[in-house]
């Protein structure tokens, strides 16, 4: 392999801070981000594969976000404990690891067997810091035998730390996002849960049924009709209402 496309000149920082200046003002979403930084790793490297593992706070974990080759079935399902691998070895102690040549005979290496990139020769794990914690973890892969140079590790190291504030902040929007509909799923789940109620209440007065009964009648209605218990529940409601004409063309139920 030759010699990276970049070394650690005041130039190539120059440039490589435009280029993360860009991605950080894109308002690329955090996955978007995290395919820009791997754009970059690859070109600063000429590496076969790069990688990106996130920490998961509240498991202890890491786990792969985002990847140069294409891994659907992947992607937030591979996970390691902080310290377990190589790649948990860099988040536990902020340090690079360079392994030129049989990466994967490292004592600390751990292996997946649904990534190709962990037969590959050469291998190059950078912590992506922000704040002086890890937030994140680039993994760098080569087939042959790579020697990684200083320029190319300073490089990187330069482009986490220069993104790492901006990963932090995608990560703790999405969380935000997470969160929300978290809540307004609750929420919905509550409301259904009253409607249901109700609607158990209005079959029990109207056909003498225990509680149980009133619901496995609902129940049974919903599968039959293939609609859901909510629908059933709002319909029961519906039609007691209108029973008792507390409902009008104009009046919606409540």
């Amino acid at each position: 392999m030759g010699e990276s496309a970049f070394d650690a000149s005041g130039l190539s920082q120059l440039e490589l801070l435009h280029q993360t200046s860009r991605i950080i003002s894109s308002g690329l979403t955090l996955d978007g981000m995290l395919q820009e930084l791997i754009g970059i790793a690859v070109e600063v490297t000429q590496c076969d594969a790069c990688l990106v593992y996130l920490p998961d706070f509240s498991t202890g974990e890491i786990v792969l976000r985002a990847s140069q080759l294409p891994h659907d079935a992947e992607i937030g399902n591979v996970r390691m404990k902080i310290g377990e691998g190589v790649t948990g070895w860099v988040a536990e102690h902020k340090a690079v690891v360079a392994l030129e040549r049989a990466a994967s005979a490292d004592p600390r290496f751990k292996s997946f067997s649904t990534l190709v990139e962990d037969t590959y020769e050469a291998f190059l794990s950078v912590p992506l810091v922000n704040g002086g914690e890890v937030i994140g973890i680039l993994n760098v892969h080569h087939k042959e035998p790579h020697a990684h140079t200083p320029g190319e590790i300073a490089v990187l190291s330069f482009v986490g730390e220069h993104m790492g504030a901006a990963i932090a902040m995608s990560r703790l929007a999405e969380e935000n996002v997470r969160l929300q509909e978290q809540a307004d799923e609750m929420k919905r789940q509550l409301e259904m849960r009253k409607l249901v109620e109700r609607a158990k209440g209005v079959l029990q007065q109207t056909y003498n049924l225990t509680e149980q009964e009133a619901y496995q009648r609902l129940r049974n209605e919903s599968r039959r009709l293939r609609r859901p218990i909510r629908e059933l529940a709002e319909a029961v409601l519906l039609a007691d209402a209108l029973g008792r004409n507390e409902v009008s063309p104009t009046r919606p139920l409540e």
